[in-house]
């Protein structure tokens, strides 16, 4: 055995890679230690040096390892998910990506006037009220009959099981660049490949998403609809149309729509999964409108997507608390918080607007038309996005760099997400000067 490498033993694949597991779990062999090249290890064991490259694989594909081609196999790592960096209290916050708070309901005020009543085991696993909420959310988006909705415990939830139900670990995922950061991690976590699909101004490209595909064989494809973070940019009826026709020629590609900001975007929804999709969900949480806190998603899915996840939160001890179902279907049906959305709704767009007519009349264009809480504006180089963030620091401002949020972190795309959620007009034509002056 190699210096350094305690002892694998076996002679058949799976012997070797229960070998190599034992080690692991008693911290013989540490994330990021090297295995041994396969030909040595095969003289050493005196196997066939196919039955080390399958142990190999096997470990690969249970997370086990990870390969590196050339510079060969590694034990797996703990992923390095980043994080958002939020600002010091010294600066004007444009980083963290929150809503207004005083755009959000009173979330304690509703809890005490949900109705509610204790829940006990063998209820059904959705609030009935919650559920007909749900199906007016998603009606004439779907065809009638097409869907069954499940709730999840919030939108990075139920993305992360509608994945577990369709895909094994080792398969593609196509997912926009650059990216949430949550579906970012949730693909790394799950030991899922990552295959970016460039993001221009109508969203994800048509271009992007056939070649993850066709040449990255993607066997799933997680797209924002609308107000994308954290660009911004939301998919018109032209781009849908066009997407549509990319998965149409792969029916068997998984279609996952987060549609996060649905109920305060000022941008249609514009569906991107075709009829011939086999096996699709679209998403619709509450966190950015209704609070962070609470942590409930409605999800429409294919009936055999349905049941799968259904039969993982079914009732008992894994359903999604019925206290949070109650409250997020009085919220969403109560008049005064009806009429809080359309104002935050407005109000969002008007700052996103203000902001960027602040930006344009100083030279600077941020992409496309954006909608939401965020926009997002190019730069050319790391170099360049490094000295503005710290200019703009100095100038009392805090915004995030796009790095982040890059599905390949050597290959980012240079530019900056600016936050625009609480956005005067004021503030927008400091910023924007500041902002000039930072990039000159």
């Amino acid at each position: 055995m190699a210096p350094g490498v305690p002892p694998i033993s076996g002679q058949t694949a799976s012997a070797i890679a229960d070998s190599v597991r034992d080690l692991v779990s008693r911290g013989d062999l540490a994330p990021g230690a090297m295995l041994p090249p396969i030909r040595s290890l095969a003289t050493e064991l005196r196997v066939n040096r196919n039955t080390v490259a399958a142990a190999y694989r096997q470990l690969v594909s249970a997370g086990v390892a990870q390969a590196g081609g050339r510079r060969g196999t590694t034990i797996a790592e703990i992923p390095d998910l980043g994080a958002e960096q939020l600002p010091g209290a010294d600066l004007v916050d444009l980083a963290s990506g929150n809503p207004d708070p005083l755009l959000l309901p009173d979330l304690p005020t509703a809890l005490r006037r949900a109705p509610y009543r204790p829940t006990l085991y063998g209820a059904p696993a959705v609030e009935p009220h919650l559920m007909a909420v749900a199906e007016r959310l998603f009606d004439g988006h779907l065809a009638a009959g097409e869907a069954q909705i499940v709730v999840t415990h919030g939108a990075v939830d139920a993305v992360e099981r509608v994945l577990s139900t369709c895909l094994a670990r080792g398969d593609a995922v196509a997912v926009e660049d650059p990216c949430f950061l949550a579906s970012i991690g949730t693909v790394r976590l799950n030991g899922y490949q990552r295959i970016g699909v460039p993001v221009d101004e109508h969203g994800m490209t048509v271009a992007g998403l056939h070649h993850a595909i066709a040449n990255g064989g993607a066997r799933a494809v997680i797209v924002t609809p609308r107000s994308h973070n954290p660009t911004g940019v939301s998919i018109d009826d032209r781009r849908a149309a066009q997407l549509r026709s990319v998965l149409a020629g792969y029916p068997e590609v998984l279609v996952i729509e987060d549609d996060y900001f649905s109920l305060v975007s000022s941008a249609p929804y514009c569906r991107v999964t075709p009829e011939s999709t086999f096996n699709w969900a679209l998403v619709r949480s509450v966190a950015k409108f209704l609070g962070p806190d609470l942590r409930v998603a409605m999800v429409a899915t294919n009936p055999q997507t349905g049941q799968l996840i259904g039969a993982r939160l079914r009732a008992g001890k894994t359903w999604v608390s019925h206290l949070l179902q109650a409250t997020a279907a009085h919220l969403l049906t109560d008049a005064a918080t009806v009429a809080q959305l359309g104002r935050a709704r407005r109000t969002y767009a008007k700052r996103g607007r203000i902001l960027t007519e602040a930006l344009v009349n100083k030279g600077i264009s941020p992409l496309g038309a954006p909608d939401g809480l965020n926009l997002w504006i190019d730069l050319p180089d790391a170099e360049t996005v490094v000295a503005t963030v710290a200019r703009l620091s100095q100038a009392g401002w805090a915004v995030q760099p796009g790095d982040i949020f890059a599905i390949d972190p050597y290959h980012p795309r240079h530019g900056i997400r600016i936050t625009s959620a609480t956005m005067t007009g004021r503030a927008a034509t400091r910023f924007a000067a500041d902002f000039a002056d930072a990039v000159t």
